[in-house]
């Protein structure tokens, strides 16, 4: 079968790497993946597939080749994808990576780009039973998966350091990150911090972003957090593994990725509740969960902080429940509904 993929960019982040690692699995069932993407895109992942880079800053249908299957994601690739679908370029169907109107700025753009398909695919039931209440629309469900590459080397008791608290920021300053809660993060891990002066609290940061972002050098400068600016996977993987407390404090994620990849790496995970991340995340039997209004990120760290034989456990059944949770997986839940959607 023939994919297209309109995809704006694959610089580091969750929603790049499920595209990233889709297309590349779908080549390895043996289908053609084409990727069109427009001039200002980067690729920051390993892409399999055949990469035609526009002269635009915008896609159009125009672009796309011929294909039997069409895959939209971000909003702004969903109008151009339909008009190539009408042009007889291949069936539209849109993998929501996140539903965008809840948290965007333009939701009076993102919105109704939701009414030109029922062709739909999401992360989570939480995204699905979302946009079924918004639009009528029950999607397919797609997990998120984990690399078999990101795994617990077990080096945690051969490092001289005190306890490792990790966190991953992102540049505040694109407007994308607000539901990441980044202030409230910092709070609180500044309250861990002042309870137990001894832990070392990572900050975990694209490179670029890192580069390009004065809030994210601001932190650095106050000498109180190490930056971590992992390039690769071999990089990100060593930090997860450097990792006791993993912590997460987005409100809105359809699928909460690097949790679940902390989790595989042996690190215990305090996390804020942000819709997806129930998928995996049980509170008291595999992480720490509360909800925003509880205000209780700093209280559950310094809980695991001081209570090494609930991190540990929580720790070991985070990690194996997070095999459940493989790449193969949402490869053949992906093919499997666009058959059903082709099909029906």
């Amino acid at each position: 079968m023939k994919f297209t993929f309109p995809i704006v960019t694959l610089c580091h982040g969750g929603a790049q790497r499920m595209l990233a690692e889709i297309t590349n699995g779908l080549i390895g069932l043996g289908h053609e993946v084409t990727i069109v993407m427009p001039k200002q895109g980067v690729v920051e992942y390993e892409v399999r597939s055949h990469i035609i880079q526009t002269g635009n800053m915008d896609l159009y249908a125009e672009d796309f080749p011929q294909s039997d299957v069409i895959v939209s994601n971000f909003y702004t690739t969903v109008a151009c994808s339909q008009a190539a679908s009408e042009m007889g370029k291949g069936v539209h169907i849109r993998l929501s990576l996140c539903y965008e109107p809840a948290f965007l700025y333009d939701n009076h753009l993102s919105f109704p780009t939701y009414h030109m398909t029922n062709n739909l695919l999401v992360l989570s039931e939480w995204q699905q039973d979302l946009i079924q209440l918004l639009h009528g629309i029950k999607g397919h469900i797609v997990p998120i998966g984990v690399s078999p590459y990101f795994q617990n080397l077990h080096i945690r008791e051969q490092i001289a350091e005190p306890l490792n608290i990790s966190a991953i920021l992102r540049r505040i300053e694109s407007q994308f990150s607000w539901h990441r809660e980044q202030d409230y993060l910092i709070s609180q891990l500044n309250l861990v911090q002042a309870r137990h002066p001894e832990v070392i609290i990572n900050l975990i940061c694209p490179p670029q972003e890192f580069q390009e972002s004065p809030n994210l050098q601001g932190l650095r400068d106050t000498g109180r957090y190490r930056i971590l600016t992992p390039a690769n996977d071999v990089e990100l993987r060593y930090h997860y593994n450097h990792t006791d407390i993993f912590v997460s404090s987005g409100t809105y994620d359809a699928g909460s990725l690097p949790g679940l990849e902390a989790m595989r790496c042996g690190a215990a995970l305090v996390t804020v509740y942000s819709g997806g991340n129930l998928k995996y995340g049980r509170h008291e039997r595999n992480c720490l969960m509360s909800y925003r209004y509880e205000n209780r990120l700093a209280q559950d760290i310094i809980r695991l902080v001081e209570d090494p034989v609930l991190r540990k456990s929580l720790a070991r059944e985070g990690e194996r429940v997070s095999y459940e949770y493989t790449w193969e997986r949402s490869v053949e839940a992906f093919q499997q509904a666009v058959n059903e959607i082709i099909w029906r």
